[in-house]
């Protein structure tokens, strides 16, 4: 997909002015794009054509819905490599997948994208003409592509200023932040919460945690915004009570992974920007949109280090005990994206000597391995050589966390002995 993107997005027609576009441009656009990360080299609706728009948008629909029905379809491979007790455990559990029908699955998704998608645009679409004057069929594109970018998590928008200008206006801001939300927490969370959304303690233990800690996040990331930039000139400072509000609200589900921004994200204060990236390199759930290490490993972590402090032999969550194979993954996930974090932005400051600042340079990093999409300002000004590295960390920030995860489940070799055991200095 990103070969074809390319290919067609350094088409003379995908321009909007004369000639065509390099092939960095290109390939940072289309990986951007079917990576649903978000960053861009170029600005979306002044430098591509309606028609290379659209190549965008079909690029990044086609990712979200790919990276959705691979992600689910691995977890019910996972479940069927697992022994016969552990199936019907996880058969108990996974309630929204069970088994597995691949068709099933594949429909399902299917479906919940077009009817998220559909909704959307058509509030959008009526808002656009109502308020805005847009021509019907301006609206209707407008509302069609910021709804199929939300829900993917993508964060293009055919708005120089992405939606710095619908900052106060509700009626385009929730509909794609509850859009961008739903998205970000995943397939099987979706259709086990459309069975059993008024019966919570049936829910399994995925979606307790997914949902339990997706909301904590929004509820702080909202008041982190709030508390930080409520006196900044440059954000938050101008508008009233209510505006204010609704900012911290919206830039409280961007940071998991969507790339939207109403604020303009170059002036928030550098400790904004910290929580930004820790937030983003949490990310969503799992078998979504979002990227990120995902909030299910960030939460097992936390009981892990729960029950360490508490002196607990077991790590319980819920009604559940979490095996120690488990565990292991977890860390696994967080030690290896924090390593793809750190040494791009070694190398990055690197080359770039002077030029840039840390707290930019890893916000871009972060942004990019966690496929975020909101920037401070430096993507297009990096060299081209930088540029390719961000392309490579969006195409590994994507696949990486599914793909090592599902090889950690699948991985198992049984030992005919233990050795003995050892207690090295801890602390």
């Amino acid at each position: 997909m990103i070969v074809c993107g390319t290919a067609i997005l350094m088409l003379p027609v995908a321009t909007d002015g004369p000639g065509s576009a390099s092939f960095m441009q290109a390939l940072f656009t289309a990986t951007s794009a079917v990576c649903i990360v978000g960053l861009i080299v170029v600005d979306t609706p002044g430098y591509w054509s309606t028609f290379g728009e659209v190549a965008i948008m079909g690029l990044f629909q086609v990712g979200g819905f790919g990276i959705m029905t691979m992600s689910s379809l691995l977890v019910v491979l996972i479940s069927r490599r697992m022994n016969l007790r552990s199936r019907l455990t996880a058969a108990a559990e996974t309630k929204s997948l069970g088994l597995g029908d691949v068709r099933r699955v594949v429909f399902g998704v299917a479906k919940l994208t077009a009817a998220f998608e559909i909704t959307v645009a058509a509030i959008l679409t009526t808002r656009l003409l109502i308020a805005y004057d847009e021509p019907l069929s301006r609206a209707l594109y407008l509302g069609t592509f910021h709804a199929v970018s939300a829900f993917n998590n993508a964060g293009f928008s055919l708005y120089s200023d992405s939606l710095m200008r619908f900052v106060t206006d509700p009626w385009i801001c929730i509909p794609i932040a509850v859009a961008a939300f739903c998205g970000g927490i995943g397939f099987p969370v979706l259709l086990e919460l459309r069975r059993q959304f008024w019966q919570p303690r049936s829910w399994s233990m995925h979606t307790k945690l997914t949902v339990s800690m997706s909301v904590l996040l929004f509820v702080f990331g909202s008041w982190f915004i709030m508390a930080a930039e409520w006196r900044n000139e440059a954000t938050l400072g101008p508008l009233d009570v209510r505006g204010k509000l609704l900012a911290g609200f919206f830039h409280g589900v961007m940071p998991r992974s969507t790339g939207f921004n109403t604020l303009d994200v170059e002036q928030m204060r550098e400790a904004t920007w910290l929580g930004n990236d820790v937030l983003m390199f949490i990310g969503a759930g799992s078998a979504g949109t979002g990227g990120g290490i995902k909030v299910t490993t960030f939460a097992l972590l936390f009981f892990v280090i729960y029950a360490e402090l508490r002196g607990e032999p077991r790590v319980n969550i819920f009604d559940r005990q979490v095996g120690g194979r488990v565990q292991r993954q977890a860390l696994t996930v967080a030690l290896l994206t924090v390593a793809l974090v750190v040494v791009p932005t070694v190398i990055i400051l690197f080359v770039t000597g002077d030029a840039f600042k840390l707290d930019r340079v890893l916000f871009e990093v972060i942004s990019a391995a966690c496929t975020v999409g909101l920037s401070t300002g430096i993507t297009a000004e990096l060299p081209e050589g930088i540029q390719g590295l961000l392309v490579v960390l969006m195409y590994v920030g994507r696949l990486g966390p599914i793909t090592l995860g599902t090889a950690l489940a699948l991985r198992q070799r049984t030992r005919l002995y233990e050795l003995p055991e050892g207690r090295p200095i801890i602390g």
